[in-house]
């Protein structure tokens, strides 16, 4: 089976990384070959990260070129689109893979529905609100993130199936603690999600430092700066397992809000992998993910958030025993070996179907 992926961004995007490129080997080795073309490239990706605006021309050309692209998609078996082929694009351009005549599997691990139900421009939400609903009914299969997703795709498409965003246990794995050193409070993330962090920053700062402690924040960008209490660390793939091993407490704020509730948790399954305890707000997969007092602590409030920080920086034997558990559960139900048979099974059973749905 030779599979076009159309992704939205380029590897150096997380999204990508860990919905498709990371299951590659083992799909190769069932005989799917995965040949990925992004509609935005990495360039595009690191000026996100570093706050840089992109060329609109450059942005023009990658959806010219993604129309050329999409007309090559009958060399190929089945076409794997993650997120929507065309962003922000007329319904219409969805259509058009309905015209190729192959097999079409849609994922996504964000409610992105939201970019135009919920978008603060009134045309937008008036012409795009529906823009995603095309595109479902045509999807043979359609693999989510979580329950929230699935719920919305249910609407349009039955034949979906929850494949959690994951990690390889094999290479995010447990370090060693060295003694006397202070503890850190460590969060990973990208400048778009780092406003979450910051909300928050000003209840837990006094806590962490009270206790001895340091707060890293990783992929931060620029507006980590302003803070002059923490380490800002710049993200790279090469240095991203070793950044989230050199923590021994991760959180993960999130707001009560639609878009956070299409959130997949990856951060958390990031630092529970890697043995730490983990704090993070009750939203969404959240507080599936994170088991209260056995693998980390749930906090809505200011108060809940400076207790479980205290009840954790105050105890390494309780940091430790979480950890444990924590990565007892990722490696059950959020490592790449736990969901490599479910993603070929959504596949074969895309490419079995017709890929016109009406």
């Amino acid at each position: 089976m030779r599979v076009l992926a159309l992704t939205k961004y380029g590897a150096e995007a997380a999204s990508t990384r860990q919905r498709l490129l990371q299951f590659a080997p083992f799909l190769h080795r069932h005989g799917v070959e995965i040949v990925t073309r992004p509609l935005l490239d990495d360039e595009y990706v690191r000026a996100l990260a570093e706050g840089r605006r992109s060329s609109r021309a450059g942005i023009i050309a990658s959806y010219l070129k993604r129309l050329g692209t999409v007309a090559t998609a009958r060399r190929y078996d089945l076409v794997w689109i993650h997120f929507e082929a065309f962003p922000y694009a007329p319904a219409v351009l969805e259509r058009l893979l309905s015209i190729i005549g192959r097999p079409v599997i849609v994922d996504f691990d964000d409610a992105i529905f939201h970019m135009y139900d919920r978008h603060r421009s009134r045309l937008i939400r008036r012409l795009l609100s529906n823009k995603l609903h095309p595109l479902l009914r045509l999807a043979s299969q359609v693999t989510v993130g979580n329950d929230y997703l699935r719920h919305y795709v249910e609407r349009f498409n039955p034949a979906v199936t929850v494949i959690p965003t994951v990690v390889d246990t094999q290479r995010y794995v447990p370090r060693q603690r060295v003694e006397g050193k202070p503890p850190v409070v460590g969060w990973i993330g990208s400048p778009s999600t780092w406003r979450y962090m910051e909300e928050i920053l000003p209840d837990i700062l006094p806590t962490i430092g009270q206790a001895g402690a340091l707060f890293r924040a990783v992929g931060a960008g620029p507006q980590a700066q302003r803070w002059t209490e923490i380490e800002s660390i710049p993200w790279t793939e090469a240095s991203e397992i070793a950044e989230v091993q050199r923590m021994d407490i991760g959180v993960m704020p999130l707001p009560e809000e639609d878009w956070a509730r299409g959130k997949c948790g990856y951060k958390l399954i990031q630092y529970m992998a890697c043995g730490l305890p983990t704090i993070a707000s009750p939203v969404g997969i959240n507080s599936t993910i994170v088991q209260q007092g056995e693998t980390g602590y749930l906090a809505s409030t200011p108060d809940q958030w400076k207790r479980a920080l205290q009840r954790l920086l105050g105890d390494n034997n309780l940091r430790r025993r979480l950890g444990h558990a924590g990565r007892d559960r990722v490696v059950d139900r959020y490592s790449l070996a736990s969901q490599e048979s479910h993603l070929l099974q959504a596949f074969e059973a895309a490419s079995a179907r017709n890929g016109k749905r009406g």
